[in-house]
């Protein structure tokens, strides 16, 4: 079951439950739940290295304030970032600026999709420096011709772009590097 879909879950969004700081928030765009699960893969990393985490569609994501720690996923459409998530970035920049944060994106279809590191988006990429984000990391993504809608999208999802890219022993190695990280930056 999804972390959103959960009461305590909903509990949590609200805010921090009697005085406790979340530790890290792992937020996520996209439109076909691709980047939902690598994010969710992320959060269960994290929660394996002992840190709280919550889960959450940035689109529902009012504030920062009270994480130690931030991940920020989108997935890559057009080589655009999703709306919601650029305007967590750019709601939340002051706050974003004061601890670490993280960003992914995820999206190359096709062979070879796995390894292929895409730069951020130019809007990206200067909230990024303007937040002293880490290194972003590239995920492949998956494009499953039952889901996508659009002429353009449609015709890829026929080809070789067609299928899942998401290389999970990759996305689970980086966010245990993200955890190691909060452990050592974040007092929690």
């Amino acid at each position: 079951m999804a972390d959103r879909e959960r009461p305590e879950a909903q509990d949590r969004a609200a805010g921090p439950t009697m005085g406790r700081m979340t530790a890290v928030l792992v937020a996520y765009a996209g439109r076909h739940g691709g980047t939902r699960q690598i994010a969710e893969v992320i959060a269960a990393e994290l929660g394996e290295a002992g840190l709280s985490v919550d889960v959450r569609d940035a689109a529902d994501v009012a504030t920062v304030g009270h994480y130690g720690a931030v991940v920020v996923g989108s997935a890559l459409y057009y080589h655009r970032w999703r709306p919601e998530a650029v305007r967590l970035l750019e709601r939340n920049a002051r706050a974003l600026a004061e601890r670490p944060v993280w960003l992914f994106h995820s999206g190359p279809c096709g062979p070879g999709a796995a390894t292929h590191q895409v730069s951020l988006p130019a809007n990206v990429a200067l909230l990024a420096a303007r937040i002293d984000a880490e290194r972003t990391a590239t995920f492949g993504g998956r494009l499953d011709p039952a889901t996508v809608r659009g002429l353009i999208p449609r015709l890829m999802a026929s080809g070789q772009r067609a299928g899942d890219f998401r290389d999970w022993d990759r996305i689970k190695a980086w966010a245990r590097d993200v955890g190691r990280r909060v452990r050592t930056r974040v007092a929690l």
